[in-house]
């Protein structure tokens, strides 16, 4: 893609004179180069004349997304982990998934887990996506590299990872790794930086992981300012987004109700049973089932989907270990159960397993995938739960 860019001043109170013949405007996301015909440059463009001005300029423009239905987001949700960052071996094949899926929204089609963001490799791939009208999801991570090298491509700012680091997480997920901290100053103009890029590229949908862990220190005051100043972004832009957080066991109203959905597993068994407590009671500590009225009713909507870290004792991978059959009435029993005024279960697309799961798989044993090219074969049925049929 070229680049460059266009500059083009129109006065309304004067008459635009152009007299410069044969010039050369490159279009920032535009593919081909824009001449302007030597006789048409000699003549005053009227102000008002709108289609003069099309005419003579060919801009090419990214549409803006349509709004967020928050209604469908519930009902025609998908996880679909890195789908914009090439998290799947095999990612032409998740393309052709997701574009004869009912999937509306695309859950966590950023991820940046470990890793930042890279908006050229996203662009290309939403090309890719011929269904109409679907939201995209940046899913922003509680796990950063010290090691990343990257930059601001705008000013050239290179960021320093080692800085946005919270005091005591150093190799919190292995080797060269931290929990970021709002705290930053560093890691704030990081967020700053990648989340102004995706709504640029038409990203719709925010959800911060562990949002707790990156407040740092229990402090509460930052996640305010970040959220408005999102929000204030994508107005300029016309861009119409959402913002969720993986909120845990906070219980505080006023944090919950900051986002337009909290977001979590649901802690399913062998047989595909949810409890009704507040806490999942095979954990230690409280890993918060979100649509208990002690969440649910303080937060604007929850989210709902297997979970997954990769152990074996995750939503996902005992799902994994289901038989066909067991797996199908799992994913209709959650589908009807959250299916409400509150809250949503969003399928699951693509996803990570235990590497010794034994179970069906997807492309490789640490995945899973509904798709019908292997071992799962859930897609049939997921299309099906999200048709409304």
């Amino acid at each position: 893609m070229k680049k460059g860019k266009i500059i083009f001043f129109v006065s309304f109170f004067s008459l635009l004179a152009i007299s410069v013949a044969g010039w050369f405007f490159f279009g920032k996301e535009s593919t081909k180069s824009i001449n302007i015909d030597n006789a048409q440059a000699a003549q005053p463009v009227p102000v008002d004349d709108q289609a003069a001005i099309a005419a003579r300029f060919e801009i090419l423009q990214k549409p803006k997304p349509l709004p967020v239905s928050m209604d469908r987001v519930k009902s025609q949700g998908c996880v679909a982990d890195g789908l914009l960052s090439e998290y799947n071996p095999e990612n032409d094949k998740f393309i052709d998934l997701i574009n004869r899926s009912n999937c509306y929204y695309l859950h966590r089609s950023i991820e940046t887990w470990l890793t930042p963001p890279d908006f050229l490799k996203a662009e290309y791939i939403m090309n890719k996506i011929t269904k109409k009208d679907v939201v995209f999801g940046m899913f922003i991570a509680e796990a950063i590299n010290v090691r990343s090298d990257y930059a601001d491509a705008d000013s050239g700012h290179e960021f320093d990872f080692k800085a946005m680091c919270r005091d005591g997480s150093n190799n919190a997920w292995g080797e060269g790794t931290c929990k970021p901290t709002f705290s930053s100053k560093e890691y704030r103009r990081y967020l700053q930086y990648i989340t102004r890029k995706a709504i640029d590229l038409g990203v719709q949908s925010f959800t911060f992981g562990q949002i707790y862990m990156q407040e740092g220190g229990g402090s509460k005051d930052f996640a305010p300012k970040i959220v408005q100043e999102m929000r204030d972004y994508a107005s300029q832009q016309g861009v119409d987004i959402i913002i969720g957080a993986q909120t845990g066991d906070i219980t505080d109203e006023k944090y919950l109700k900051l986002f337009d959905y909290v977001e979590g597993g649901v802690g399913i068994d062998s047989q595909g049973n949810v409890e009704d407590g507040a806490c999942l009671s095979t954990r230690g500590s409280c890993w918060a089932l979100l649509w208990n009225d002690q969440f649910s009713s303080k937060a604007n909507n929850v989210l709902l989907n297997l979970d997954w870290t990769g152990i074996l004792s995750d939503d996902l991978d005992i799902f994994a270990r289901m038989d066909q059959s067991t797996r199908a009435q799992t994913l209709k029993n959650l589908y009807k159960k959250f299916s409400t005024r509150k809250t949503g279960f969003m399928m699951p697309m693509f996803g990570v397993i235990n590497n010794e799961n034994n179970g069906c798989r997807g492309p490789k044993k640490k995945f899973y995938s509904p798709d019908n090219s292997y071992s799962c074969q859930d897609e049939n049925v997921i299309n099906k739960i999200l048709s409304g049929k």
